[in-house]
Formats: C-alpha cells, sequence, structure tokens
C-alpha cells in the first residue's frame, strides 16, 4: 500500500492535531508537538492548513509536517514509524523534489525526531547537520513553587497587553491583538494558556503561552520572552515557573522547551526554572548551492 503525500486543508486540521497529540510521551525526542500548529493558527485557519503536510498509508496518518518559514520544515512521525524504510524514502523524495509541494529549491532545513531513519537518509543524500539546540524538561509529578510575581491568564480583553509584551520581547515581532484572537480560535488553544507576568508597578513585563497535548502527555511552552526594558530581574524564571504551574493544572505530566544551544542566556534561565537539559538536537540543512533533486 502506497504513502501518499497530502495537504489536509482546513477541514483535515483537527486529525493533524489529534494524531500530535496521540504522538507525545514521555522519553520521546524533541518533536513537531499540537502546540507548534498552535502557535502558527495566528496566521489563521487557512495558512496553517497551507503549512501543514501529512503522508500517510491505508488511511493512516504517518509523519506529519509544518513549514514554518519558506525553507523550514518542522517533521515527526508517528512513534512506530520511525525506521519505517518506506515512509524514510517517501520523505526524502518529497522533500528534495520542489515540484511535490513541501520544500522549495535551494536552501532548506529539516526537523525530525532524532534517531528517526529518515535522517540517516537525509545524510546519504547529502545533507548536513545545522547548529545545535537544546531541549529542556521539567518533571510536573511534583509541586511547583510559586513565581514570586503576580501573573494573569489572559483572556480576549486583555489580548492587547499580551501581543504588547509579544512585540517587546522579539525583536521584529508583528504580533497583534487580531493574532492573538485567530491563535484563540484554534483548535489546540482549546488546552492552552497565555500567561503574563507584571512587576510590583503593575507593568507587564513577561509572557509564555502553554500547550497542553492533553492529560498525562508533555506539555510545550511556545513562546517565552521577556519585555526588552525589563530583563534582568528575573522575570524569565518567574514566567517560566508560571508556565510549567500552568501545565501542571492543565494535567501535563512534563513540560518541554527548546532553545538554540548558543543562546546559554535562555538555557541558563530554564534550568533556574526547574528544567533539565536532554541531548542536544540539529536540524539537516541543505545548502543552497546543493542540487534538489533526490
Amino acid at each position: 500500500m502506497s504513502i501518499v503525500l497530502s495537504m489536509p486543508g482546513v477541514e483535515g486540521l483537527s486529525e493533524a492535531v489529534g494524531v500530535l497529540r496521540e504522538w507525545q510521551y514521555d522519553g520521546a525526542p524533541m518533536q513537531l508537538h499540537p502546540g507548534d500548529l498552535g502557535w502558527y493558527w495566528r496566521s489563521g485557519a487557512e495558512a496553517t492548513a497551507a503549512a501543514v503536510r501529512t503522508w500517510s498509508r491505508g488511511g493512516r496518518i504517518l509523519a506529519v509536517g509544518l513549514l514554518d518559514g519558506p525553507g523550514l520544515l518542522r517533521l515527526t512521525i508517528a512513534p512506530d514509524a520511525h525506521r519505517d524504510e518506506e515512509l524514510a524514502r517517501k520523505l526524502v523524495e518529497d522533500v528534495s523534489d520542489p515540484e511535490r509541494g513541501v520544500l522549495p529549491e535551494g536552501k532548506a532545513n529539516i526537523e525530525s525526531p532524532m534517531g528517526a531513519l529518515v535522517q540517516d537518509l537525509l545524510f546519504e543524500d547529502g545533507w548536513d547537520v545545522d547548529e545545535p539546540w537544546t531541549p529542556l524538561r521539567r518533571d510536573l509529578t511534583e509541586s511547583v513553587n510559586d513565581p514570586g510575581v503576580r501573573i494573569e491568564a489572559i483572556g480576549p480583553e486583555h489580548a492587547h497587553v499580551f501581543a504588547a509584551v509579544q512585540r517587546a520581547a522579539f525583536d521584529g515581532s508583528r504580533f497583534t491583538d487580531e493574532r492573538w484572537h485567530a491563535m484563540a480560535a484554534g483548535l489546540p488553544y482549546a488546552d492552552a494558556r497565555c500567561l503574563v507576568a507584571y512587576d510590583d508597578r503593575g507593568n507587564a513585563v513577561a509572557a509564555v503561552t502553554v500547550w497542553s497535548a492533553g492529560p498525562g502527555k508533555p506539555g510545550l511552552l511556545e513562546p517565552m520572552g521577556v519585555h526588552r526594558e525589563h530583563r534582568r530581574h528575573g522575570y524569565g524564571k518567574a514566567i517560566t515557573v508560571a508556565a510549567a504551574a500552568a501545565l501542571q493544572e492543565l494535567g501535563s505530566s512534563s513540560a518541554l522547551v527548546c532553545t538554540p544551544s548558543s543562546n546559554a542566556g535562555a538555557v541558563a534561565t530554564y534550568m533556574s526554572a526547574g528544567f533539565r537539559q536532554r541531548p542536544e538536537v540539529r536540524d539537516h540543512y541543505r545548502d543552497s548551492s546543493a542540487p534538489s533533486g533526490g
């Protein structure tokens, strides 16, 4: 039975989100999470659907990819299909041929689960490994301390507050109230929370969005940021602790986050909030001068 590459469309997003929920488990390699689709949903359901690819055999989805930018495919695979040779070869063929509608010609990156056969085949096909990222995890089976600052869960009436902190935390961010409402209307947001931390003068100083994949499964922080005018005061640690507490309330078994290994400050912030480093992960990349044929 052949493997079929598809664009699910808006009506197929619920199935893609559903399988991503199923595939999350403690001890899994760092992988695409339903929260990643949820965060992308800030661009709207149609844009999210246009960025999603699925690979199915016999009607069962075996892999889900998110085109998180023009040349970046974030790919994950069903846990029992990580070493499926037919699937791995189909994935490499599809990402290598621009006419298949996955990646364009030229420079491109692919994020995939460490240990999956597709990584071996990409390397054989001329793809190289890129800069390392550091995944971090916090176990949520034990109590989470008070963050030490006022934390507010953001609803529609305060979307502008979250949006303002988001823009002030990330250079080049174009996040708006409208994008918050689009994100909050998405399927994954039913199990998500946006939090804002305030200083003792009432200034909004940090923000985070947390995404549950369901009770007993790992939850995700994506994104977390501190207002550029309020850094180096411990607000990153505080909002990260609050994020862990929110995921615990949502029933998550653990909290996950991933940051470039070169961002030593971010790694230190997460560790100060009780997260522990996991083995580094690396994307595969194809240089712009590399051939795109498989």
